[in-house]
């Protein structure tokens, strides 16, 4: 597997609509750096009502779907996350990923030293994927940092695979994440067990 280049990853976006937004226009400009692109913050959230949710039990999500509350919030006002909150969030940037490649989406360093990270667990991306990517966002610092819709928040990366995938994430039939838009909360009650 290899990381595609600046150049590989224009040519990408420009022929395979790999990275797209309805919502702002890509600037390469200013996103393309030599081996990835920088995915802006969208402006749906998700924050959960942890004073109201005894626990979260993967076997019954109906209390975890009653307590995530979705909140819409601009450019100028921004989303305040407090030490230790975790919140969801997703990309103003649609992602589609071809059957010959996969993607990762990582934290941007600047933000991370702020004690902010992107995504607990969720940064990999398989073959056939299509939608925004929800981001897990926590805060591991120990004072309050406000993060704003359509700022550069972290990163993707896309890498060849050896061949094309034989069962790309929109063929299988557990693919309870595709076409997702916006700030999706967990689906683990969709999963086949």
């Amino acid at each position: 597997m290899a990381i595609l280049s600046d150049k590989d990853l224009k040519e990408l976006i420009k022929s395979e609509n790999a990275v797209y937004s309805d919502k702002k226009d890509l600037d390469l400009d200013l996103q393309l750096g030599p081996s990835s692109l920088d995915l802006r913050l969208g402006y749906e959230f998700g924050i959960l009502n942890t004073r109201k949710l005894e626990l979260i039990d993967t076997r019954d999500m109906q209390k975890y779907d009653d307590y995530i509350k979705k909140e819409e919030h601009t450019p100028e006002d921004g989303v305040v996350i407090h030490p230790g909150e975790f919140i969801l969030g997703s990309t103003l940037e649609t992602i589609n990923v071809p059957k010959d490649k996969v993607a990762r989406v990582e934290g941007r360093s600047s933000y991370g030293r702020l004690g902010i990270i992107v995504h607990a667990t969720a940064g990999f991306i398989d073959p056939g994927f299509e939608g925004d990517i929800t981001l897990e966002i926590q805060n591991l610092g120990n004072a309050p940092v406000k993060i704003y819709p359509e700022d550069r928040v972290c990163q993707i990366v896309f890498e060849s695979m050896t061949s094309e995938a034989g069962k790309p994430y929109g063929d299988k039939k557990d693919t309870k994440y595709m076409g997702q838009t916006g700030a999706t909360g967990s689906r683990l009650n969709k999963e086949k067990r």
